[in-house]
């Protein structure tokens, strides 16, 4: 809910507390928070300025305006640093390091369904912040060409210069090559 003043915003909390309780209801106390939306227009110091929601963090956050190109501050959503500990949770439970008897195509199988969903779902207003998840899948498809091919053990500038090859090359193997979001091997 928005609120034009701290005091609105406490009085619509205390009275969607006293509604919820009419019907046995309570609001988290720690999930439940007044935060203060801090953009380039407002620019008062609160304790709260991002709260969490469905995976994406509301914060200020500088944005680069469509029309002339110069930078301001907005309050706009991004995912949030939970949802990326998840993300890398479940690259990191695929184990793809140790399993040197898959093609890179197998691993693509496995990888592409879970890259598709969160390019679209994060990727949709703030694709940079995407690229920490994507620069972990990438060391880890580094480090399973260093265990899969011997020529690559313990050369990691070799083994991420192989894979900067392929992606010249077979660029449509992974969802996050095809669409140029390719991040770092090294």
């Amino acid at each position: 809910m928005h609120c034009r003043t701290e005091q609105e915003a406490e009085a619509v909390k205390a009275a969607l507390q006293a509604r919820l309780a009419e019907y046995g209801l309570e609001m988290h106390p720690t999930k439940t928070r007044i935060v203060y939306c801090k953009d380039g227009k407002r620019r008062g110091r609160y304790p709260n300025v991002t709260f969490d929601f469905l995976g994406y963090q509301f914060r200020p956050h500088m944005v680069q305006n469509a029309q002339d190109g110069s930078l301001f501050c907005s309050f706009v959503p991004a995912v949030s640093p939970s949802a990326l500990k998840s993300m890398r949770s479940t690259v990191r439970d695929l184990n793809i390091a140790q399993r040197t008897h898959l093609s890179l195509a197998d691993i693509a199988e496995k990888l592409n369904p879970l890259l598709r969903g969160w390019i679209g779902y994060y990727g949709r207003y703030a694709p940079s912040q995407v690229g920490p998840m994507l620069r972990h899948v990438n060391l880890t498809l580094r480090r399973w060409v260093m265990r899969k091919f011997k020529r690559f053990a313990g050369r990691t500038v070799a083994a991420a210069r192989f894979l900067e090859r392929l992606v010249r090359t077979r660029n449509n193997l992974f969802v996050h090559w095809r669409i140029g979001m390719i991040g770092a091997f090294a």
